[in-house]
């Protein structure tokens, strides 16, 4: 083998190990930076806990029974349902708890939901039944003005606490509150609007 031969053969391998290592320092510097967005990933999206929503939909009065704006008194009954959203990547494990029904600022019924959980990304639905009577009220109240106008404004509050866990062993201890007003249209037996907040 001749000089000139040894230096462009040896030239070569350098060429050689020069390009292995730029493939090596791209292939580790690829893999450092997709750990890094795994993990940016990871700490922004799915571990940001939130509280679930907690609300009343629409429903359908069952019975409905008024008095006269003279005698101004009701008695209701329906299925309410509850929707219980878990926006969260990991289930959401809450207490029982009650939610009162209001008129007023008066308890005028309560419902009950049993202990359970939401699964991640989804809703859980809860059928309540509910029975109202306006028998706490005082005679000062506003509902025989209200009756008159055909409709009567309810409210359902509530407090969820429970405990959102992630990967089997992050856990955060997450409450939802419920604040939701209707109007019930005492002609038509029927829901005529309900907001929640």
């Amino acid at each position: 083998m001749s000089k000139p031969d040894h230096e462009s053969l040896s030239y070569a391998d350098e060429e050689a190990k020069r390009k292995k290592r730029m493939k090596w320092t791209i292939g580790i510097t690829a893999f450092v930076i997709l750990q890094v967005v795994q993990a940016l990933f990871f700490v922004l999206v799915i571990m940001k806990f939130k509280s679930p929503n907690f609300r009343v939909a629409e429903f359908d009065v069952q019975t409905l029974n008024v008095g006269t704006q003279a005698s101004s008194s009701f008695d209701m009954s329906f299925v309410a349902p509850i929707r219980i959203k878990n926006t969260n990547w990991g289930p959401f494990k809450y207490d029982a708890t009650e939610i009162d029904f209001t008129y007023g600022g008066v308890q005028v019924g309560q419902a009950t939901i049993p202990k359970s959980k939401a699964n991640f990304k989804s809703t859980k639905k809860i059928d309540v039944s509910v029975s109202l009577s306006s028998s706490a009220l005082t005679s000062s109240s506003n509902l025989g003005n209200e009756l008159s106008s055909g409709l009567i404004t309810l409210n359902s509050q509530g407090e969820l606490k429970g405990k959102v866990t992630v990967m089997f062993m992050f856990k955060k201890t997450k409450t939802s509150q419920m604040n939701c007003t209707m109007a019930i249209d005492t002609t038509t037996k029927a829901v005529q609007s309900l907001s929640c907040k």
